[in-house]
């Protein structure tokens, strides 16, 4: 009995084995599956199966074959690119009407919101104008004061007859307690939870969460960006460790149809109910900024966010400014960001001085000393926590959502971003980053050198968990 039972666990891990072999993209992924089944049997093929398969993208591919998951937008005429910008953005305009199935589109106007005190009245205002339709989309929504806010105004919209539809990711809604859904306990507001984990499913999908932040109202209103729904957006005490500082976007125009999309494929994703074809009235134009939607995520069939970053800096003619919480980059990346460098295009990065995860950080400062070594200058902004994340490059392209700068949330996380051309816009947007820079403190080669070896030790370690960090 116990051999047939070695025989038949050896059977299973063998052939997990050959199944990660046959399907990891990446080799050291694959090679640490093919490790981890060998050498532990049984236990590390139900690792496998339970963690490192991705079941998402098949069943999302179901549910579009079925049309449910897919919403496609009014047809956007094409977007031309203006005779000054088309050396630097034809080739990355190409890029992503390939990858991200959505248009450029024209007449947007898009305003940056900084924290939850100018974030927050914006969003809650929009709601109690709505008529048709209220989408809300958050990875964290805590039931604090500013949720209990939101949730007042959005029972008051579905009780007015508005379609009001709230979508709050499994994990992120346990940051809560108690949590968010019991806010919308007997009222009319749809709240649906976006893979929550259980063991009759078939996956835990631990690692893959909805990070996206989108609010959608009615038909030319939109927002979208990195802040979540919590109080400590609006911490009154500016120099509290428990304050983080964000931005946000507000959207009028046809990209509010984009983030409207992305919305309505994860509520039919995460509640499988059968998509009802409705047609959307077409939105006005508001302004001059041209604007795309992005979707990532595990579900798609193209790490579109990484592609479109490396284009990006590719392109690059004279600046690139990032700004992130969470700077761990792939090597594809590195040479990347290098490669701009050593070509004279001034490349700045942003972090924060003080992170909520040490580990990360950690992990990120063992990647610091090839970027400076090769031209790239880095700086720590000082405390609270500056959760802010963008990509702009030179003075008409910004790269702006929920994504930041590491494995997680370009290959693991349902995420959302914007690709915005408007001179404008990133003029405004660089001024903050510039701001910003001149209060924070450079990272210099010479710091670098002088780490301690426990200091390096630390880090270094760290930097080995970064595809999982």
């Amino acid at each position: 009995m116990s051999l047939l039972l070695l025989s038949i666990l050896w059977s299973i891990s063998l052939f997990s084995a050959g199944h990660a072999l046959l399907s990891k993209r990446d080799p050291r992924a694959g090679l640490g599956w093919i490790v981890a089944c060998l050498t532990l049997p049984g236990i590390g093929a139900l690792c496998y199966w339970l963690l490192g398969v991705n079941r998402i993208r098949t069943k999302a591919r179901k549910l579009q074959t079925r049309g449910q998951g897919m919403h496609w937008v009014t047809a956007q005429p094409p977007v031309r690119i203006d005779a000054d910008q088309s050396q630097c953005y034809a080739c990355l305009k190409k890029l992503s009407d390939k990858v991200t199935r959505r248009p450029l589109t024209d007449g947007n106007q898009i305003e940056i919101l900084h924290n939850g005190d100018q974030t927050y009245p914006a969003m809650l205002d929009a709601i109690r104008s709505a008529k048709e339709h209220v989408f809300l989309s958050s990875y964290i929504f805590q039931a604090d004061q500013t949720g209990r806010s939101f949730a007042e105004e959005l029972r008051a919209a579905a009780d007015r007859g508005v379609d009001v539809r709230v979508l709050i990711d499994a994990f992120g809604e346990r940051y809560s307690f108690p949590r968010a859904r019991k806010l919308f306990k007997n009222s009319r507001v749809k709240v649906a939870s976006f893979l929550p984990p259980s063991l009759s499913r078939q996956s835990l999908y631990l690692n893959m969460r909805n990070h996206r932040k989108l609010l959608i109202v009615d038909t030319d209103c939109g927002f979208t960006g990195g802040m979540n729904i919590w109080d400590r957006h609006l911490h009154p005490d500016r120099s509290s460790t428990k304050r983080i500082v964000d931005i946000h976007f507000r959207l009028q125009g046809p990209i509010c149809g984009q983030l409207r999309e992305a919305f309505m494929e994860d509520w039919h994703f995460a509640t499988k109910e059968v998509r009802k074809i409705r047609d959307w009235p077409e939105a006005e134009t508001f302004g001059n900024a041209r604007c795309r939607g992005i979707s990532a995520g595990p579900n798609e069939l193209h790490e579109k966010l990484n592609w479109i970053l490396i284009c990006a800096l590719g392109c690059a003619r004279e600046r690139v400014r990032i700004m992130t919480p969470y700077f761990i980059p792939s090597r594809a990346q590195l040479a990347a960001l290098s490669a701009a460098s050593l070509r004279g295009v001034q490349v700045e990065v942003l972090l924060p001085g003080k992170n909520n995860l040490p580990f990360v950080d950690w992990a990120s400062r063992a990647y610091l000393w090839e970027l400076i070594e090769h031209g790239t200058r880095a700086f720590y902004q000082p405390p609270p926590f500056v959760h802010s994340k963008m990509l702009l490059i030179d003075d008409d392209y910004a790269l702006v959502g929920s994504a930041n700068l590491d494995p997680r949330s370009l290959r693991l996380n349902f995420e959302f971003n914007l690709e915005v051309i408007d001179r404008a816009f990133v003029a405004e947007l660089g001024a903050h980053f510039d701001q910003a820079r001149d209060m924070s403190q450079e990272v210099t080669q010479q710091q670098l050198d002088q780490r301690t070896v426990p200091e390096r030790i630390r880090n270094s370690f760290c930097k080995l968990f970064s595809p999982y960090l």
